[in-house]
């Protein structure tokens, strides 16, 4: 499957002055996948190393961090020679050892002729228990589940991408059907990398389903294993109030979903787990749409979503008819998968972080405002055909936005500021940053 990540890995790799770089995301999302089809591509050779349950590494990185005999015993260890330029060092499930994660400010330091990537499921947690992390020595970059046009192609559909790409909105339209169906496909399927494979291989969406659980379930071993044992219940229920706390038409997260009587205070660290692991996704409220909105954010008021919309229609249990025929059934929760599904695609497009605003009575929201530096857009999101967007014509009122945008399942319009955008070309929004 190609994923969008290999291009930022790849200018990363034309840097001049480039620092060892950390791949963050959740668990399952592809990380080791793409480490190693990067190492493929871009080096004559890689070399491998899982630090997870590995005591000769724990060993090697134990004593001094000298880079040359690190390298050695590398090299020993791999059975490959290492050669600074053309060799990828790819270090997986890093956080399993901390002293090779401080080693990375020493190859920085003293040896940045090497190339060296690295991953851990649970990097964010480590670092919230004291590691000693090389702070300004080391590059970032996040891995999201696939979205919808890394879908596509996975599909074999690659010109449907190429098509939304183009921005050629006239022939986008032409297929809208093709388009619609696919995307009520990427609802039930989502971005789960081996969810998504199995369903390019077999179309069984009952397979689907089953991967689905079983992502699941290993994210709830992982809170047993993982978490600290006084938290652990709050993170179950926490986790598992999720797909209600969505399924509100008022989408703020409230603590007494989850349990009756709940404080915030309570839940503080249970969240801040869920969140370090990529598993959720916290979206603040924003007082005011103005730049920068992080200036505006409203800290205790969020939305909190997951980190799949798949995985979001398998915990509330949605039957692949409901969501591919136009049922009934499923009016209620359609406004939080469908927001789900935009929120995740916002977060692949990168170096965005989107806020929500709602009026003081609370009578008017805006699903998303968009900071793009020089701008906020606000972005009205709409399960299906209907365009009364009442809140959007209340805040354009207010706040006269140079361009505002909402999207549902109707064809592309622009109607002066305002600019109707279709859910499945939601990946088209930067044309208006």
């Amino acid at each position: 499957m190609e994923r969008i990540l290999i291009e930022n890995l790849l200018d990363w790799k034309n840097k001049k002055k480039r620092k060892p770089l950390i791949i963050r995301g959740a668990r399952q999302v592809g990380k080791t996948w793409i480490m190693k089809k990067f190492g493929e591509q871009a080096y004559e050779n890689y070399v491998y190393v899982n630090f997870d349950n590995n005591e000769r590494m724990r060993e090697l990185f134990s004593s001094d961090l000298n880079i040359e005999r690190i390298v050695m015993g590398l090299e020993i260890y791999s059975g490959q020679k290492i050669e600074a330029g053309r060799s990828l060092l790819i270090f997986d499930e890093i956080q399993e050892v901390p002293k090779a994660l401080t080693a990375l400010k020493y190859f920085n330091e003293q040896a940045p002729e090497y190339d060296i990537i690295c991953a851990g499921s649970l990097l964010g947690v480590a670092l919230h228990q004291g590691t000693n992390f090389p702070v300004g020595k080391v590059e970032f970059l996040d891995l999201y589940p696939l979205n919808f046009m890394e879908f596509l192609r996975a599909m074999g559909k690659g010109q449907f991408a190429e098509l939304i790409e183009s921005g050629d909105f006239a022939m986008i339209t032409t297929f809208r059907k093709d388009f619609i169906d696919l995307l009520k496909q990427y609802y039930f399927v989502g971005g789960m990398p081996e969810v998504a494979y199995a369903f390019t291989q077999n179309k069984d969406f009952a397979e689907v389903r089953s991967i689905q659980e079983r992502i699941l379930a290993a994210y709830e071993q992982d809170f047993s294993k993982h978490a600290p044992n006084e938290i652990v219940p709050r993170i179950r229920m926490l986790w598992n109030s999720i797909p209600a706390q969505l399924a509100k038409e008022n989408k703020k997260f409230v603590y007494g979903i989850v349990r009756e009587g709940a404080r915030a205070k309570d839940y503080e660290l249970a969240l801040l787990w869920l969140a370090d692991c990529g598993l959720v996704h916290k979206v603040h409220r924003a007082t005011a749409p103005n730049i920068p909105l992080k200036a505006y954010e409203d800290l205790k008021a969020f939305k909190l979503f997951m980190l799949d919309v798949g995985l979001l229609g398998c915990m509330a249990r949605i039957a692949p008819n409901i969501i591919l025929d136009k049922n009934e059934l499923f009016t209620h929760f359609k406004g939080a998968l469908t927001e789900q599904y935009v929120l995740q695609q916002l977060k692949v497009a990168g170096n965005i972080v989107p806020y929500y605003w709602t009026n003081d009575r609370n009578s008017a929201e805006i699903d998303f405002l968009l900071d793009y530096g020089n701008r906020v857009i606000p972005l009205e999101v709409k399960a299906e055909l209907n365009l009364r967007a009442k809140s959007l014509k209340t805040f354009r009122e207010k706040f006269a936005p140079k361009i505002a945008v909402r999207t549902s399942m109707a064809d592309y319009k622009q109607e002066g500021d305002l600019i109707n955008l279709p859910l499945y070309a939601i990946d088209a929004m930067h044309r208006w940053k």
